[in-house]
This record gives C-alpha cells, sequence and structure tokens, in this order.
C-alpha cells in the first residue's frame, strides 16, 4: 500500500520506520520492500538506520517525545498484552 500510494503521489521511493529498530528483521523487510517497490515501480529506500537507534532513544526522552512500546501492527500489540499475562 505504501508502495502504491509514495508512486501515486509521484514521490521519488519510499521506506519504512521498521529499519530503525534492531529488533526487527533488516534483510527480509529490505527485501519485501524492493518487491513492493518493483510491482508499483517506485525504489524502495532500505537505509539501515540502526546504528542511530541508541541515539534516538536518547534524544526521544530528552525531549520528551511520545513513545510507544510496541511497533503499532495486530501482533505486536497482542504479544504485548500476552507477555503481561493480560489475555
Amino acid at each position: 500500500r505504501t508502495a502504491r500510494e509514495a508512486k501515486r503521489m509521484s514521490l521519488d521511493g519510499f521506506t519504512t520506520s521498521l529499519l530503525v529498530s534492531p529488533y526487527q528483521k533488516f534483510d527480509m523487510i529490505q527485501t519485501i520492500g524492493r518487491e513492493a517497490g518493483k510491482r508499483h515501480g517506485i525504489p524502495f529506500h532500505a537505509t539501515d538506520f540502526r546504528t542511530g537507534w541508541k541515539t534516538a532513544q536518547r534524544l526521544s526522552r530528552e525531549l520528551g517525545l511520545y513513545r510507544q512500546k510496541y511497533c503499532g501492527c495486530i501482533y505486536s500489540e497482542r504479544d504485548r498484552y500476552v507477555r503481561k499475562g493480560k489475555t
């Protein structure tokens, strides 16, 4: 969906915030992003942002920015509640 929207909006490419987290499968995300880009005729920017993760964590705390403890997908939200014994 993101690749399609980026193409529709005439952007030069697209990416995902998942590439920031050291807990995500970078290679898999990169492969899926590139495949979506090929399907829709728009480049996927697969920059490895993980090296700045700790700095981003520190700065967001210092600046008082909101940070959720899961990526936002239904699976991580479910896992968040299962770990706490809420289900």
